[in-house]
C-alpha cells in the first residue's frame, strides 16, 4: 500500500561525493533523479582530497601508470578496471574543465604543471592548489544544483534498500520530516566509506559504511572487507575527532620523515602501505605518539603556492612548517574493498549500482596508489550512467 511518502523517480543516488554527483550529472535532463545525503551536500570525503587526480599524460606513460598502480596494489588489482581507468583519465579531465574545475597552470605557457606523490614514478597528477578534491566536488555540486531534473535532499539517510523478488526498486530514507519510500528504476550506492567506524580516521565520523551493511543485509556480493589503506602521514594532535590530512604531495615535493633524534628512516616515496608500517615500527621504537616532518628542502614559494591550507592549519595548531618540523601519524584513510561491482558499476544485484569508495571495482587492489580515488570514482560513475541508460 502507497502513502504520501512514496515518491517514484527513474533514479536514486545515496551521497553527494564526486561519484555520487559525476553519476547525476551524466543521466539526461529527461530523467528523473533524487540525491540523498546523510549530512550536508559538502560533507563527504571527495571535499578533503587534498593531493590531486591521476591522469595519463601520453601514450608513453600507460605502462609506466599502469605498471605503478598495480605494484602499489600488490597486483591484487582487476587489470581490465586498471586499464579502462587509465584510458577513460583524459576525457575526465577535459569534462572536469567543461564544467568549470581549474587546474594548476603554467602562467607562461598556460600548459599543465604535474606533480608526483608515492610510488609514482614520474610526476602524472593535476592539483588545484592543495584542496583539489574541494575544487572538483564543490564545482560539480554547483552543476548538479541546477538541474531541473534532480532534488538534493541533504540530513537524510538510508535506512533500507526496497526488494522486489530479488531485484533493487528504490530505498527507504529518513530525515526530519519523517520516513520516506523512493521507488526507483535504478540505485546508485555512493556512500563513501567506513571511517566513521575508526576513532582515529581522516574521514568524517557520520561515513559508516551504511551501504556495506545493507548490501550485505540483502546477500549482495562484498570483496576484500579487509583491504583497509592507512595514510602515513596525519597531524597529530592528542584530541579526540578526525585526523587533518597532510597530503602525499607533500613528500611528492620532498619532505622528509625524521625520527625523534631528527634522522630520516624510511624512503617517503614507497606505497602509503609500506611508509606506514615504517612509521608505527619507528613510533615503537622511539616510544613517541608520532613521528616527524620536515619540509626544509622544500622552498617557501612552493609551500605557500601548493600547500597553503596545510600550512594555515598546521599553524592553527601551533607549528610553523617553513621554520619547524611538524608531528605526524598514520590514519585509517580509505577503503579499498567493498560492493562488488563489474567494470559498469553494476552490483550482483539487479538495478542496484555501487560507485567510488562504496564499490570495489579492483582497481586498487590491496592498496591504493596516491591520487587515484577521484578518477577512479568519476570513471566509474560514468559508467555507471551509461549502462543504466543502455539498460533501460
Amino acid at each position: 500500500m502507497r502513502t504520501d511518502t512514496d515518491v517514484d523517480v527513474d533514479v536514486v543516488i545515496a551521497g553527494t561525493g564526486v561519484s555520487g554527483l559525476f553519476c547525476a550529472l551524466k543521466l539526461p535532463a529527461d530523467r528523473k533523479i533524487i540525491l540523498i545525503t546523510k549530512s550536508d551536500a559538502k560533507s563527504s570525503d571527495s571535499f578533503l582530497a587534498q593531493g590531486g587526480i591521476c591522469v595519463q599524460r601520453d601514450e608513453d606513460d600507460y605502462e609506466s601508470y599502469f605498471e605503478d598502480t598495480m605494484k602499489a596494489g600488490h597486483y591484487e588489482n582487476r587489470k581490465e578496471s586498471v586499464e579502462i581507468m587509465i584510458r577513460s583519465s583524459r576525457s575526465i579531465i577535459h569534462e572536469l574543465i567543461d564544467y568549470g574545475v581549474e587546474f594548476q597552470t603554467d602562467k607562461e605557457n598556460g600548459e599543465f604543471i604535474y606533480t608526483k606523490e608515492g610510488a609514482h614514478s614520474r610526476p602524472r597528477i593535476l592539483y588545484h592548489e592543495d584542496v583539489t578534491g574541494k575544487e572538483i566536488t564543490e564545482t560539480l555540486l554547483g552543476q548538479v544544483r541546477g538541474l531541473p531534473n534532480v532534488e538534493l535532499l541533504e540530513y537524510t539517510a538510508m535506512t533500507d534498500l526496497l526488494i522486489n523478488e530479488g531485484s533493487c526498486e528504490g530505498i527507504i530514507a529518513e530525515n526530519e520530516k519523517g520516513t520516506l519510500h523512493i521507488h526507483a528504476g535504478n540505485t546508485v550506492l555512493a556512500t563513501g566509506g567506513i571511517g566513521g567506524r575508526y576513532k582515529h580516521s581522516t574521514n568524517y565520523p557520520h561515513l559508516t559504511g551504511d551501504a556495506i551493511s545493507l548490501a550485505e543485509k540483502y546477500g549482495v556480493r562484498l570483496e576484500n572487507l579487509d583491504y583497509i589503506q592507512i595514510h602515513p602521514t596525519t597531524l597529530y594532535s592528542p584530541k579526540p575527532g578526525r585526523r587533518f590530512l597532510i597530503s602525499e604531495s607533500v613528500r611528492g615535493e620532498g619532505a622528509l620523515l625524521y625520527n625523534k633524534n631528527k634522522e630520516r628512516f624510511v624512503d617517503e616515496l614507497q606505497p602509503r602501505d609500506i611508509v606506514a608500517q615504517a612509521i608505527y615500527k619507528q613510533m615503537e621504537k622511539d616510544g613517541m605518539d608520532h613521528v616527524w616532518l620536515s619540509l626544509e628542502r622544500i622552498p617557501e614559494k612552493t609551500i605557500l603556492s601548493h600547500f597553503p591550507n596545510i600550512y594555515k592549519r598546521c599553524l592553527e595548531e601551533g607549528y610553523d612548517m617553513l621554520k619547524e618540523c611538524i608531528p605526524v601519524v598514520p590514519a585509517q584513510h580509505y577503503f579499498m574493498g567493498g560492493i562488488w561491482v563489474d567494470k559498469d558499476s553494476r552490483t550482483s544485484m539487479p538495478h542496484l549500482y555501487a560507485v567510488g569508495e562504496t564499490s570495489c571495482n579492483g582497481v586498487h587492489g590491496a592498496n591504493r596508489l596516491a591520487s587515484n580515488s577521484l578518477l577512479e570514482s568519476l570513471v566509474f560513475a560514468r559508467r555507471a550512467a551509461e549502462d543504466i541508460l543502455r539498460n533501460q
